[in-house]
C-alpha cells in the first residue's frame, strides 16, 4: 500500500545581506535592482546576521502590504522568530522591533485610537509660527559658520536644526532642550553609551509629561495628547512622542541633507530652482523619489501563509517595506528613470493606515531649512567630488555622513 505524502514545501531562497561594509547610500540602489532582477518584486534578505526577512521592492506589492491589515500586521509580537526566542536580546535589530505602546506597533482599533490623538495634536501646531521658528533657528546656525568659508552641512546644519525646533515645539526651556538634543543623538549613535542616553531621554520626556498633565507647562503638544478623548496613558504619550518626534528626527535630517546634495550635484535641477523655474518643493520631491530618507521600513508580519510577489510567505514572516526600491520600480517610473515634476505618488512616507502622520510637519521644516540656506548662501559649492562623499551604513537609512561645502 502506498502512503500519500503532501508535496514538499519549496526551499526558501538564500537571503542577501542588507548590512555590512560597502552597503552605503551610494551602493544600495544597485543592490535593489540586482535583487529585483533575481527575485522579482519580493526578495529574500538578511537584515542582521541570521535574521531573514522579505524585502518588498514592487510598487504595487508594497501598497498591498501597507494597506492590508488583515494579512500583514505592524505588531512585532506576531514575528515568528521573536516568539520562538530566536532573536538575541543584543541583536542590532531589537531596538527596531521591540514592542512599545505606540501607534507604530499597533493595528486596527488600538492604532486608530492612538493616531486620532497624535493627529489632533499635530493639527494644533501653528504652521506660521513653526515656519518662523525654523527660519530663526536656521539663521542662527548659518551665522555660526557663514564667515568661515567652509562648512559641513550635515553636522553643522542638517543634524542640529530639526531637534532644536522640536525641543521648542515640546515647550522645553533652553537647558532641558539641549539635554534632550544630546540624549537623542546619543541614543541614535548605537554605541556603548546609547542605553544611558536613552534613559536620559526618557527621563526628560517623562518629567515634561508630568508637568503638562498638571497644567504647569502651558498648552502644547503634550497637553493636547493628554486631554484627548482617546485617553492615552502616560506610557502611551511617552512612546508616541518618541515615535513622532525623536524617531522622525533622523529622516528629517536626511531629507535636508539629501535635498542639498542633489541641488549641489545636479546642475540642471540647481539652476532651475535658482532661476525660479522649479520650486524648493520640486527639489524636495526629487529627493524623496531618488533617495527617500527611510530606504527600508521595518516591518510587517504575515498573519497567514500567502503566495506573494512570487514568494512563499509563511505566517509569522517579516516583510520589510523597500521604499527606495519601490520608488524605482520600472512599472511606475518614466523610461528615462527621472521622476516627473509635481508627482508625489512616491512611497517615501509609506502608505495605508500607517502612513507617516507628521509628513506635512517634516516638509515644512525641510523646505524652510533648505530655502533659508540657499537665500543666505546662494553660491554654495560642494568641496569634494560627489564620489568622495562619506555615507553611513544601515539597512534602514544609509545616510550622508558629511556634506562639505565651500561658501
Amino acid at each position: 500500500m502506498t502512503t500519500a505524502h503532501p508535496p514538499a514545501r519549496p526551499p526558501r531562497p538564500a537571503g542577501t545581506p542588507l548590512y555590512g561594509p560597502g552597503l552605503d547610500g551610494s551602493a544600495m540602489p544597485a543592490l535593489y535592482e540586482r535583487l529585483r532582477a533575481e527575485h522579482g518584486p519580493v526578495a529574500p534578505v538578511l537584515i542582521a546576521p541570521g535574521i531573514p526577512a522579505w524585502l518588498v521592492l514592487g510598487f504595487t506589492e508594497l501598497l498591498r502590504v501597507a494597506r492590508d491589515e488583515r494579512s500583514f500586521s505592524h505588531d512585532p509580537r506576531n514575528w515568528r522568530l521573536l516568539r520562538e526566542g530566536r532573536v538575541a536580546a543584543d541583536s542590532p535589530i531589537m531596538p527596531t522591533v521591540d514592542w512599545r505602546p505606540a501607534l507604530l506597533y499597533t493595528d486596527g482599533r488600538q492604532h486608530r485610537r492612538m493616531r486620532s490623538a497624535v493627529s489632533a495634536a499635530l493639527e494644533r501646531i501653528n504652521g506660521h509660527a513653526l515656519r518662523r521658528t525654523v527660519r530663526a533657528t536656521a539663521e542662527r546656525l548659518i551665522s555660526e559658520f557663514a564667515e568661515q568659508g567652509r562648512a559641513d552641512l550635515v553636522p553643522h546644519y542638517a543634524r542640529k536644526l530639526p531637534l532644536q525646533v522640536v525641543t521648542q515645539l515640546l515647550g522645553l526651556d533652553e537647558r532641558s532642550g539641549q539635554q534632550l538634543v544630546q540624549a537623542t543623538l546619543g541614543t541614535a549613535a548605537a554605541n556603548a553609551d546609547s542605553a544611558n542616553a536613552s534613559g536620559r531621554m526618557t527621563g526628560i520626556l517623562t518629567k515634561l509629561i508630568e508637568a503638562q498633565r498638571s497644567g504647569t507647562a502651558g498648552d502644547g503638544f503634550i497637553a493636547t495628547l493628554a486631554r484627548h478623548p482617546a485617553g492615552l496613558t502616560d506610557d502611551e504619550i511617552l512612546h508616541n512622542l518618541v515615535v513622532v518626534f525623536v524617531a522622525a528626527n533622523q529622516p528629517t535630517v536626511d531629507w535636508i541633507a539629501t535635498t542639498l546634495r542633489i541641488l549641489l550635484t545636479d546642475p540642471a535641477l540647481g539652476t532651475s530652482v535658482a532661476g525660479g523655474r522649479l520650486t524648493i518643493d520640486d527639489a524636495l520631491d526629487q529627493a524623496l523619489w531618488r533617495h527617500p530618507p527611510v530606504q527600508n521600513y521595518p516591518a510587517r508580519y504575515a498573519l497567514r501563509a500567502v503566495e506573494f510577489g512570487g514568494q512563499p510567505i509563511r505566517a509569522g514572516d517579516m516583510l520589510v517595506l523597500g521604499l527606495a526600491g519601490a520608488n524605482a520600480d520600472p512599472s511606475v517610473r518614466p523610461p528615462d528613470g527621472c521622476p516627473v515634476t509635481g508627482n508625489r505618488s512616491h512611497l517615501a512616507f509609506g502608505a495605508g493606515p500607517h502612513a507617516c502622520p507628521s509628513q506635512d510637519l517634516a516638509r515644512l521644516i525641510t523646505r524652510t531649512a533648505v530655502d533659508t540656506l540657499l537665500h543666505r548662501l546662494p553660491d554654495l559649492e560642494l568641496a569634494v567630488p560627489e564620489k568622495d562623499l562619506a555615507w553611513t551604513t544601515s539597512p534602514w537609512a544609509p545616510s550622508l555622513a558629511a556634506l562639505p561645502v565651500r561658501l
